[in-house]
């Protein structure tokens, strides 16, 4: 379905935090992060990277349409 493969090839290696991996600050070399939503950032530099999987966990995420939420 995605070709990951073929897109690396092409554009090179994109820095981003992955959370299954040990992440190293690409500014100071460090690697303790504060994650955020979208971005996670150093906690010592300030560099902020793009979340390789952003935005697919959480609460929130599952909403039922057409259901109240205080039923009286």
């Amino acid at each position: 379905m995605y070709d990951f493969g073929i897109r690396h090839a092409l554009t090179g290696y994109r820095v981003a935090y992955r959370p299954e991996q040990e992440n190293y600050c690409p500014g100071c070399g460090r690697s303790h992060w504060v994650i955020g939503r979208l971005t996670a950032e150093c906690a010592f530099c300030a560099t902020a990277l793009p979340l390789m999987v952003g935005g697919s966990t959480g609460s929130g995420l599952i909403r039922q349409r057409g259901v109240t939420a205080l039923a009286a």
